[in-house]
């Protein structure tokens, strides 16, 4: 029996990843991952950190987040508690959707979860209060290797679906992109 079905969105590599649920009168149980049958979603390498999130304030955004090489990391994202609107960005220079970002609502309702590839900028917007994420990733973090592109960016024109509330002030400060941006 496989724990999830694994689904391609727009942007080459990214997949959307829903758990099954197995309940009784007990409760539920799921699996959050398992590298035989995560692989055929392109999750290849072993984890090296996993990271345990909460956000309080709805309206929140966290982001655009991602590491340089030699520290690009994949990440699976998933939303225990809560519902949060998932973006990234495609910042592989010879990727045919460089630049390009797709979003998703992850919940604890829906059982979703994104796998992303290296290079693609990662962030999420808080469509509830009190929202849990745990993150999976095949790098542990670098801080020399950390980057970021501005959540307001007008090149990228994100269209966050609620009023923004809460923004760390990093985050406030990563770069706009410019038409020199090259990728990663």
């Amino acid at each position: 029996m496989s724990h999830f079905v694994i689904s391609n969105l727009p942007l080459d590599g990214l997949k959307l990843i829903q758990r099954t649920h197995i309940s009784d009168n007990r409760g539920f149980f799921s699996r959050l991952f398992c590298s035989d049958e995560l692989n055929a979603a392109g999750w290849k390498k072993n984890i090296q950190q996993i990271n345990y999130t909460q956000t309080i304030a709805k309206g929140t955004i966290r982001g655009m987040h991602y590491q340089i090489n030699p520290f690009a990391e994949m990440k699976m994202v998933s939303c225990l508690r809560g519902e949060i609107y998932d973006v990234v960005i495609d910042i592989r220079p010879n990727s045919s959707s460089f630049l390009q970002w797709h979003g998703e609502v992850l919940s604890s309702s829906n059982k979703s979860s994104l796998i992303i590839p290296e290079g693609f900028a990662h962030g999420f917007q808080a469509l509830s209060p009190d929202c849990e994420l745990i993150y999976f990733h095949s790098e542990a973090y670098n801080s020399k290797s950390e980057a970021g592109i501005n959540f307001q960016d007008p090149l990228l024109s994100i269209s966050w679906p609620i009023e923004i509330t809460e923004v760390s002030e990093r985050d406030r400060l990563h770069e706009f992109i410019d038409n020199g941006f090259k990728g990663v």
